[in-house]
């Protein structure tokens, strides 16, 4: 027996997303990223087809309102449909509480407005996404601005709960966390984005959320915390889903 590829394994949580959670009529969130890909390219097949009517949509990205005009999703915005009612999006890492580390794809501060006001928010991801302490196996990003970046950087990197943290400025392409280019990446958003690498498990990420928004120069953080409703997960055993406790 063929066990499935990474790919078709986000395939299959994309596509679970969207049957299991999206109905006529809906606003929908759309995410950002390989996995969330397959979301948007299944709603597109259900309106195409007929079988989903009514739905208005939000992307959380450049890349994503593309695809998403690409395949005839009307899409909308917060000024009109402020409240929406599912989110679809994937994530880096998933905590054994449904805390999220996302923005490897540096769409975390438009993917954060949207889905903090959506009634769900449905997070799909392959296992290889789970992890038992968030912060070793995935950087935190954090949205800046590029203004005085270095002092912004000062200040996060002296953060109580970001001791010990190693800040990486993002280089090349904004849309993943490797150096891949001598430019700063800069987001949708026109801004920079600085990755931090923990040795050890994020002890409190509450309580590093609540720090990092107050550090003047910071746009937005890549920790979800408490805003998951719920979690698909695709494995070699086949597909769960996780609710917070």
């Amino acid at each position: 027996m063929n066990m499935p590829s990474q790919e078709e394994l986000k395939k299959q949580v994309g596509y679970k997303s969207i049957d299991d959670y999206v109905s006529n009529g809906m606003i929908v969130g759309l995410g950002t990223g390989s996995t969330a890909y397959y979301a948007v390219e299944r709603l597109g097949e259900k309106l195409k087809s007929g079988e989903l009517k009514d739905i208005v949509a939000i992307p959380t990205s450049i890349r994503t309102q593309k695809q998403a005009e690409e395949l005839g999703i009307p899409l909308v915005t917060l000024g009109t449909h402020p409240k929406l009612d599912v989110a679809i999006d994937g994530a880096d890492e998933v905590d054994p509480n449904c805390n999220l580390i996302k923005g490897g794809g540096g769409a975390l501060f438009r993917e954060k407005m949207v889905e903090i006001v959506s009634e769900k928010f449905i997070v799909i991801v392959d296992e290889s996404k789970l992890t038992k302490g968030s912060g070793p196996g995935f950087p935190v990003p954090v949205e800046i601005v590029p203004w005085c970046h270095e002092h912004t950087i000062q200040k996060i990197a002296a953060l109580p709960s970001c001791a010990g943290c190693k800040p990486q400025l993002r280089m090349g392409n904004s849309s993943n966390n490797k150096v891949d280019g001598d430019e700063i990446a800069v987001t949708d958003n026109g801004n920079y984005i600085v990755d931090l690498q923990f040795p050890q498990p994020i002890l409190n990420g509450p309580e590093m959320a609540n720090e990092l928004t107050n550090v003047v120069g910071v746009v937005e953080h890549g920790l979800f915390c408490g805003m998951a409703t719920a979690v698909i997960i695709a494995g070699s055993d086949g597909i769960s889903v996780k609710v917070p406790k």
